[in-house]
């Protein structure tokens, strides 16, 4: 029996995500320094959406992008990041898909690797 759906299945959500979220301190000179703390596990679906070219230090920097399906819940926003393993995906906007509230979905860009050698 076959049934269509705009969510994911249950079984397509098999890849475990760490909510990482924001936390800022000041570093005296008055600004911040910013580090993520580990959040609760999620589990979603992961599909390709393209590449984002990003400006920094006077290049352009071309990021992968995915679209990441989530169950829905009311405090992820874009300050927040998602982490797979050592993978590191910044959370740009977050949308709903049918207006259910069942499925939320974040479009993010995965992050360079930092301390790579």
């Amino acid at each position: 029996m076959a049934f269509s759906s705009s969510h994911a299945s249950l079984g397509a959500r098999r890849r475990r995500f760490v909510l990482e979220r924001p936390l800022e301190e000041p570093d005296g000179f008055g600004g911040v320094l910013r580090r993520y703390v580990a959040g609760p596990v999620l589990w979603g679906a992961i599909a390709p959406a393209g590449l984002v070219d990003r400006p920094a230090g006077g290049r352009t920097d071309t990021l992968p992008a995915y679209r990441i399906t989530l169950r829905s819940r009311a405090d992820l926003d874009p300050t927040m990041r998602l982490a797979a393993g050592p993978r590191r995906f910044a959370i740009r906007a977050v949308t709903e898909p049918d207006g259910r509230g069942r499925d939320l979905i974040c479009h993010v860009e995965e992050l360079p690797r930092e301390g790579r050698s």
